[in-house]
């Protein structure tokens, strides 16, 4: 989620983090106020816009009816975050999720996580793993940045969903769990060969030797990332056509079997043939941005193949529709736009959220501890500010549902965008870009003070 990262003289391993931080969209850092939007609308008439059309959200059952009025027959749904360290952002995704699963038959959530570690999940709140607690289940978030989803509040969300699916009556399906991402390749390698055991004995040593690529990789202290560099560098062959290959042998098995475990092996093989090729970009001339967003995007469409409606949870730079942001400008896509242009604009509803102060849960560096942080005072341009001055704690906007709020929305204003590294005292170079909110979500739910999500032990 960024192009950008602050300076530093130190060299070695820190030029190395440094690197791979700029390429590693996370950082959310799109170069977005060397160019302020001219003529701003009255700022005044946009804040009484909004204040007399908002929807104050108070933490009462009846607090997202309208959304859901609003979401109508949508399949898919996109729920955004600003940060990755807001506790209100899960928690409000979690409350709205419950009411489309309950009201609305959505059966499936994904998220902006790697598939391996979310298969763990997904048996956890179906009902299939020896994991005593949500909290045991999310254990193989090891690497950085755990705390996205190892956090007491996501954790709490694990533990609804378990039960919505133990109280359904015997033979129906239950709400499923997966991971989109391309992260932790290595660990995915091992599930998907530890599948093709139970299929083919032969697949499972071809597999195996494909693979051997990641296996440098797997311990904590080797980031996968590093096989591009390795590759690039000519340290290590290039197994794209091995581990492509592959996706093909467990799709075919996959299709055989037609069931839960050889569905979960195709999307572990995608991971790894996915990761290969985003690592690969990310040292290379191509762009690894665009690499991931495709990636995602086909996830989610072959999730919906086998599911009828899916929520994801992910950042708002995924969520919201590039065309309507700087990423687009800089001709970069997102899962939103790619959703609008694959399903159609009346099967996709996009809501970003946002907050203006209180705290976050970040690093300073790729690989770097994380910690609480105090948000920075937004940037006086910002939509952050403005929603700040319409003075109500938390509220929603919704864009098809109002288009004269819509037009006071569809304004190019900086957006701020925090990753998993948050650089306070270098806002405006690493944290905002230029978005129309009416454009780029469909609805916005803003919380104006917000706190740190609780990392797990």
């Amino acid at each position: 989620m960024g192009t950008s990262i602050q300076s530093t003289s130190i060299a070695g391993k820190n030029r190395r983090r440094r690197l791979l931080a700029a390429a590693l969209p996370w950082l959310l850092a799109l170069p977005a106020l060397a160019e302020p939007a001219p003529s701003l609308p009255d700022r005044a008439e946009t804040v009484a816009a909004i204040r007399a059309q908002a929807g104050e959200i108070t933490g009462q059952p009846q607090d997202y009816d309208a959304l859901l009025a609003s979401i109508g027959a949508a399949r898919l749904v996109l729920l955004g975050e600003g940060t990755h360290g807001s506790a209100e952002f899960y928690r409000e995704r979690a409350r709205i999720t419950r009411r489309l699963i309950a009201e609305k038959g959505f059966d499936t959530v994904i998220l902006e996580s790697g598939w391996a570690p979310a298969a763990r999940l997904d048996a956890y709140v179906r009902g299939r793993s020896a994991d005593r607690s949500s909290g045991e289940a999310l254990r193989d978030y090891r690497r950085f940045p755990g705390w996205t989803w190892r956090n007491a509040e996501f954790a709490a969300f694990l533990e609804e969903l378990r039960a919505h699916n133990a109280a359904l009556p015997p033979g129906r399906p239950r709400v499923a769990l997966y991971g989109m991402d391309i992260y932790e390749a290595p660990e995915a390698a091992v599930k998907v060969v530890d599948y093709l055991r139970t299929r083919d004995a032969t697949a499972a040593r071809r597999a195996k030797g494909d693979y051997r690529c990641f296996a440098p990789y797997r311990r904590q202290a080797f980031d996968p990332m590093y096989y591009g560099r390795d590759v690039a560098r000519g340290w290590m062959p290039s197994c794209e056509k091995r581990v492509g290959s592959r996706v093909e042998a467990v799709r075919r098995l996959a299709a055989e079997a037609g069931d839960d475990a050889g569905f979960a092996a195709l999307l572990g093989a995608r991971t790894v043939h996915g990761a290969e090729a985003y690592y690969r970009a990310v040292y290379g001339r191509g762009g690894s941005w665009n690499v991931r967003e495709r990636h995602l995007a086909e996830s989610i469409d072959l999730i919906l193949g086998r599911h009828g409606k899916a929520v994801v949870w992910a950042h708002n730079t995924h969520q919201g529709d590039a065309r309507a942001t700087g990423y687009g400008a800089a001709g970069l896509l997102t899962i939103g736009q790619l959703a609008r242009e694959r399903y159609g604009e009346e099967a996709v509803f996009l809501v970003g959220l946002t907050t203006a102060a209180g705290t976050v849960r970040a690093a300073s560096g790729w690989a770097t501890t994380d910690r609480v942080k105090e948000l920075a005072p937004a940037h006086p341009d910002s939509w952050q500010a403005l929603f700040h001055d319409v003075g109500l704690p938390a509220f929603l906007l919704d864009f098809r549902r109002d288009q004269g709020l819509a037009g006071h929305l569809e304004q190019r204003r900086p957006d701020r965008a925090i990753g998993v590294n948050y650089f306070p005292d270098a806002e405006e170079k690493n944290h905002y870009h230029p978005v129309r909110p009416a454009r780029a979500y469909d609805a916005l739910i803003h919380i104006d003070l917000t706190r740190a999500v609780q990392p797990l032990p």
